[in-house]
């Protein structure tokens, strides 16, 4: 077992990263303010309650419902750019070394901000964190299911005129439910075609179905969450026996899952962080790694979804290692990039910490 003072320490890789879900409540406040809209509270603490209330009560409509007060404060190139750049000094405070940031433009227009005018701003945020902490990132843009095709195909474009300056991929995120993947094709397409990166939120709310379109239909690089993937893998212990056409697929061609324990759990994916398919996954040498997703909704941050696991699997040293790995080498960063805070930064802090805590 490793103590928390260690999983505090180690460096951590953060991939699915929601920043409309990650403020803090008094930023929130904050910005509420500034902007006269009104709140549940203006008390941090009841208000904190209230964003992890769907979590707590396990409602995913609850969980939803509350990003209406975060969106709706993020609505000026100001609260943007603040928002952005405490996301990294918080991810920073949990030891993050590099992490891939996530927003939909769409959603942050309200005001009569532009896609470009907002992307920029959250850019100026990210490096102001950079600058701040050396935490390295990368944003990634989201399109929604539930918005015109045409929308997502603008999200796509954008996405590609700024992968010099800062975006590294393209995701697809909203309600899996009635709101197939396909139905954004061309949008894929010209990601496809520009030789950029894909992730796309799949098998987390829907079936293998979510997953096998996400991957053989848009081109996937990486399954956000991924979770029923487990449908497709007879398991006996800890050992898959039996592995289906999609599920071999995934393992075969090194497809990594983005996997987030306690949002899967709080939103009814998964029904418990013992029982969550994450230690199957890495058990059986799929490419998991451990994700926050919404770190205010779901109450958590990447060193208590180490805790998580490490108290719900038995997880050590090497494995939490391994794990860290797995997400850098999932990144959407250049190859050489990847190597450099494997080597220099990853590998050398996870032996600096053996070294000093007498750890195998």
């Amino acid at each position: 077992m490793v103590s928390k003072e260690i999983i505090k320490l180690v460096p951590k890789v953060e991939l699915h990263d929601h920043m409309d879900g990650s403020l803090r409540p008094q930023t929130v406040i904050d910005l509420a303010r500034e902007q006269k809209l009104s709140l549940p509270s203006e008390d941090p603490a009841v208000l904190t309650d209230f964003f992890i209330r769907g979590c707590k009560q396990k409602s995913l409509k609850l969980y939803l419902d509350t990003f209406a007060y975060t969106v709706g404060v993020m609505q000026t190139e100001e609260a943007l750019e603040r928002v952005a750049c405490e996301d990294i000094e918080d991810l920073a405070a949990q030891n993050v070394v590099y992490a891939e940031v996530r927003f939909a433009p769409i959603l942050h227009t309200e005001k009569g901000l532009s896609m470009e005018e907002v992307v920029l701003a959250v850019l100026r945020g990210l490096e102001t964190g950079r600058k701040r902490t050396g935490t390295q990132y990368g944003l990634i843009l989201c399109a929604m299911r539930n918005q015109d095709p045409s929308i997502s195909l603008k999200v796509a474009e954008l996405a590609v005129a700024f992968r010099d300056r800062g975006v590294v991929g393209f995701d697809l995120a909203g309600d899996e439910i009635g709101n197939p993947p396909k139905k954004h094709i061309e949008a894929f397409q010209y990601i496809r075609n520009k030789n950029f990166n894909i992730t796309i939120h799949a098998g987390e709310a829907f079936g293998l179905e979510s997953i096998w379109q996400a991957i053989q239909v848009c081109g996937a690089h990486r399954i956000g969450h991924g979770t029923r993937l487990i449908d497709d893998m007879t398991i006996e212990g800890e050992k898959a026996q039996k592995l289906g056409a999609l599920s071999q697929f995934v393992l075969d061609k090194r497809i990594p899952l983005e996997q987030c324990i306690s949002s899967n759990v709080g939103t009814g994916a998964a029904k418990s962080c013992a029982t969550h398919p994450f230690n199957l996954f890495f058990r059986n040498n799929f490419r998991v790694f451990l994700c926050s997703d919404n770190r205010l909704m779901s109450n958590t941050n990447l060193t208590n979804e180490m805790e998580i696991a490490v108290d719900s699997f038995n997880y050590d040293i090497k494995d939490l290692e391994k794990i860290t790995i797995n997400a850098m080498k999932s990144s959407f960063i250049h190859h050489n990039d990847k190597i450099r805070i494997i080597y220099d930064v990853i590998k050398k802090r996870y032996s600096d910490i053996r070294s000093e805590y007498s750890l195998l």
